[in-house]
């Protein structure tokens, strides 16, 4: 949350320790370095209760940054980016990320449906995506873990109905008909496919305080990094977030 290097964080957390008058050694950045590949991260929790999850999806690239950048920075020379690809599951309701995967920039979206919804531990009423997630695949997936869960992607302008439209429409027959009737804005929302901003706010806001770039050589140590992030973003917003109760 802090941008630091790991050599930056070991100061930091030197000096918060001996401000706080505790005798305790202070691992050193190659130790948190080499921690990164075996560290035990706690999985995100599907959310509170055991109310069904609307799960909103979607991912975004992360830049790969090396050590050599500040050269770049300081000659101004141009190298090739690398990117990894960050797919997120949101709780519609209470807005913490359940489900996060680190793959390759390679890797289809709409792949990553299956381990998602893995993640979730509780039962999910819905799930939301763009026109990535417009596969047979994604409705399969998602009919395996949950046969009542509604599918609430956009059809592509050039889909087709099914040919068993007629007598036994599948979901995405029903929202090309309600395209047909209402226009896409219409049904946009009649179906409730405008929640899926909130998983966009979400990725702006993991760019904004965790960064857009991660700087470990290893996959594995990159994967850490995202599930601790994810840890924090839903810590902070746990501890923002107001208790209601109603009364009377």
């Amino acid at each position: 949350m802090f941008h630091l290097a790991l050599r930056q964080t070991e100061g930091l957390i030197g000096s918060i320790i001996r401000l706080l008058g505790l005798d305790l050694p202070v691992p050193d950045h190659t130790t948190l370095s080499r921690r990164g590949e075996t560290l035990e991260v706690p999985r995100p929790r599907s959310g509170r209760g055991a109310e069904p999850v609307h799960l909103l999806v979607d991912s975004t690239g992360l830049k790969l940054c090396g050590a050599g950048e500040w050269l770049i920075e300081k000659h101004g020379t141009k190298t090739r980016c690398a990117w990894r690809n960050l797919h997120i599951g949101l709780n519609a309701e209470t807005g913490e990320i359940v489900a996060a995967d680190l793959t390759t920039n390679d890797v289809d979206d709409a792949s990553q449906v299956g381990s998602l919804l893995g993640q979730v531990a509780g039962p999910f009423a819905s799930f939301t995506g763009d026109g990535a997630y417009d596969q047979d695949g994604v409705y399969r997936a998602v009919a395996d873990h949950h046969s009542e869960a509604a599918v609430i992607v956009p059809p592509r302008a050039t889909a087709a109905p099914s040919a068993t439209a007629a007598s036994e429409p599948t979901q995405r027959d029903r929202h090309l008909q309600g395209i047909a009737e209402k226009g896409r804005i219409g049904w946009q929302k009649m179906s409730g496919y405008n929640k899926r901003s909130r998983v966009e706010a979400t990725i702006g806001r993991y760019k904004q305080v965790i960064g857009d770039g991660l700087r470990s050589r290893k996959d594995q140590r990159r994967t850490t990094k995202v599930g601790v992030s994810v840890h924090v973003l839903n810590r902070m917003l746990e501890l923002g977030r107001p208790d209601s109760v109603r009364v009377g």
